[in-house]
């Protein structure tokens, strides 16, 4: 999608009922720093609660880090059409009811029906799916939402940042989500090769170095 050049460019940010709510709220907070963007927040009922049980924020402040913010059950919103231009949406995170509704079309909610239009305007999704272990139901709704477009991304945490805090890697979880929605990020420290083998030492096909 191209947009002009004194145009906002507009990303949908869902967080819903599944555990970490920290990272929709980072992402917020990241992309509140990026000149030109402009993000539009749908905070689900489950979500709000979730903000409560995990954070010391409230709601009213997770809420104002937004440009705009939409009622969840507002199905004519305006980030529920597809004439409404946006670059792409985050689901972060995504629960598995909201991962099954995106799966199954099933748009009784925003979150849901501005995921449908994301995928049907060939936009980028992108879902943080917070659930472990998984069966293979789970597995079947993550399947179909690829095939549709979207990228299941679930909040794996990167060690090799050698992180000393959770905060470090909530910033590398969101730096990349941003990266798959082709936004810059600053706290995301990249992969640049692995400079730690000591010389003479053999690298196996996994890249560890053998004893």
């Amino acid at each position: 999608m191209t947009f002009s050049d004194t145009e906002a460019r507009r990303f949908v940010v869902a967080i819903t009922g599944a555990s970490g709510a920290v990272f929709g709220i980072r992402a917020l907070e990241m992309m509140r720093e990026l000149p030109g963007v402009e993000t539009h927040l749908i905070l689900t009922k489950n979500g709000r609660a979730t903000v409560g049980h995990e954070t010391d924020l409230t709601v009213a402040e997770v809420r104002a880090l937004a440009d705009v913010v939409h009622s969840d059950g507002d199905l004519g919103s305006a980030v529920s059409s597809g004439s409404f231009r946006t670059e792409g949406m985050l689901v972060a995170p995504c629960s598995v009811k909201t991962l099954s509704g995106i799966a199954n079309s099933f748009d009784d909610s925003l979150a849901v029906r501005a995921a449908d239009v994301t995928l049907k305007e060939r936009r980028r999704l992108i879902l943080l799916l917070r659930e472990t272990p998984l069966h293979a139901g789970h597995l079947r709704l993550m399947n179909e939402v690829t095939s549709a477009g979207a990228i299941v991304m679930p909040p794996v945490p990167a060690f090799y940042i050698r992180p000393t805090s959770i905060a470090d890697l909530v910033d590398h979880t969101v730096g990349r989500a941003l990266d798959l929605l082709g936004l810059p990020a600053a706290e995301l420290r990249r992969w640049s090769g692995d400079r730690s083998v000591p010389a003479g030492d053999s690298i196996n096909r996994t890249g560890r170095g053998e004893s």
